[in-house]
């Protein structure tokens, strides 16, 4: 039976919250996506055919390590605060870097400047909105039309970075423009899906 002075201990240390190891798998995995964004910005003065296929596996692979990273979290129990921060942080940073740099080199035409602004925009307002909610506390759980966003995001930025035609055949860029439109229109949505949740809940 325990004495009262190491129940006071037990207590003690039990109140005293866990110590986050940063440098974790899943954090580092983190960091190393965020690596991509120097490389993308660097696209305008490697804009060769060679250049877009690395830039393309590049984006691919950052965008990949998204889910990996993720994953490793939760099946080792690694999930820290800071790694909540890093892991949006870092998916921002890439989209907003590729799709700028996209403008810059002409893969998306001028007029494709209001699809990056509302993307751009949906990204900074979402983020917003969930700091609103996790002060009043609640949660903005991510939503189906916001993962799909996601998805055809992706396959648009990585068919716009590719050299057009790929392999000679496969026309990339009228494929990622399709897709930008598409993810345009569900980036528009999936936001206000959010605001309308979140509104809604405070009534």
């Amino acid at each position: 039976m325990a004495s009262p002075v190491e129940d006071v201990r037990q207590a003690s240390a039990e109140a005293v919250p866990r110590r986050e190891v940063f440098w974790n798998l899943p954090n580092t995995v983190t960091l190393l996506r965020v690596l991509a964004v120097p490389a993308l910005l660097t696209f305008p003065w490697f804009f060769t055919h060679l250049g877009s296929l690395v830039m393309a596996w590049i984006y691919i692979v950052a965008a990949t390590t998204d889910l990996v990273d993720g994953w490793l979290a939760r099946r080792g129990a690694q999930e820290t605060r800071i790694g909540k921060l890093l892991d949006p942080l870092a998916d921002k940073l890439i989209v907003t870097t590729a799709l700028i740099v996209l403008l810059v080199v002409g893969r998306i035409p001028t007029w494709g400047l209001v699809m990056v602004v509302v993307i751009i925009g949906r990204e900074l307002a979402v983020t917003g909105l969930r700091g609103m909610a996790s002060a009043e506390g609640q949660i903005v759980a991510a939503a189906w039309p916001g993962k799909v966003k996601t998805v055809f995001q992706n396959i648009a930025i990585s068919a716009l970075l590719f050299p057009d035609p790929l392999a000679g055949v496969l026309p990339a860029h009228a494929v990622g423009m399709a897709f930008l439109m598409a993810a345009t229109v569900l980036t528009l949505w999936s936001g206000y899906r959010y605001f309308a949740a979140f509104f809604r809940s405070r009534r």
